[in-house]
């Protein structure tokens, strides 16, 4: 239940606000009745109530009040967590990256969204741009992301979830989606397990506290191993190719997940 407005995604709210769009058994709670609905559900037992009626034209009682279910626009929040290891060097892929962020920071500027950005590389994740909504902002920090090294995708994934968990106290009413774009070949552990088991463990993390992801599988086809797919998985995420990654086919890919929700981008990509 959210109680602040946005322009782009829809969601309920339990403020006396927002558009009135079904109803729901109030539990005997007079605030913010739905009239037509409680007529509806108190006219079958008219008969049944002639004691009451005598006093009265039409008898309701308590437990057939209906409240309204009502819906606002909720602003969003799209953080990137991109692999900028040895192994996403290609300059083109880079390129669409900072493309598609800057498409929707843009498109963000005007809905009220705000964008963010997680680099990992080597032995850490760095936070390049915080949640913001201004694009000059963004600009620099796309300027020079730092290439090279090896994969912490178990330090990228905690990182997310941190900004992503601070965000939602910070901003009650925000929706996150958080956008991954690697292989999913993770060889870097923050303990002393298996850096592949210890990612999939927080991506199981990120998907129970209802963060809604996209994972771009930065692999080239030919060398593909599925593991960005297997990291989508446990993330409970659709997952998009290579083949897919130019900024504007990512911007609509992104477009649909924000209003599909969460869930439903998940159940089509399988499809």
């Amino acid at each position: 239940m959210r109680k602040h407005g946005g322009r782009r995604s829809q969601t309920e709210t339990d403020r006396k606000r927002g558009r009135y769009v079904q109803s729901r058994p109030a539990h005997g709670k007079p605030g913010d009745l739905a009239f037509d609905a409680t007529i509806r559900a108190a006219a079958p037992f008219q008969k049944a109530r002639e004691d009451l009626r005598k006093n009265v034209a039409f008898a309701v009682r308590r437990e057939d009040y209906q409240r309204k279910v009502r819906v606002r626009r909720a602003s969003n929040l799209i953080l990137f967590l991109v692999d900028a290891s040895w192994s996403m060097a290609v300059a083109e892929r880079m390129s669409a990256t900072k493309g598609a962020i800057l498409s929707l920071l843009t498109d963000a500027y005007q809905r009220r969204d705000r964008v963010g950005l997680i680099v990992f590389q080597k032995d850490r994740a760095t936070l390049v741009l915080p949640p913001t909504n201004s694009v000059l902002l963004a600009q620099r920090a796309l300027a020079d992301i730092p290439v090279g090294g090896k994969t912490p995708l178990s330090a990228g994934l905690s990182m997310a979830y941190e900004v992503l968990k601070r965000e939602k106290v910070l901003h009650p009413d925000i929706l996150p989606l958080l956008i991954i774009l690697t292989d999913g070949a993770g060889n870097v552990a923050m303990g002393k397990g298996s850096p592949q088991k210890e990612a999939h463990q927080l991506a199981e993390q990120v998907a129970l506290e209802d963060i809604r992801s996209v994972v771009i599988n930065m692999e080239h086809e030919a060398f593909d191993q599925g593991l960005a797919q297997g990291l989508a998985e446990h993330l409970e995420a659709p997952c998009y190719t290579l083949a897919e990654l130019r900024s504007e086919t990512l911007y609509r890919a992104v477009q649909k997940e924000i209003y599909l929700g969460p869930g439903q981008g998940a159940q089509n990509a399988k499809k």
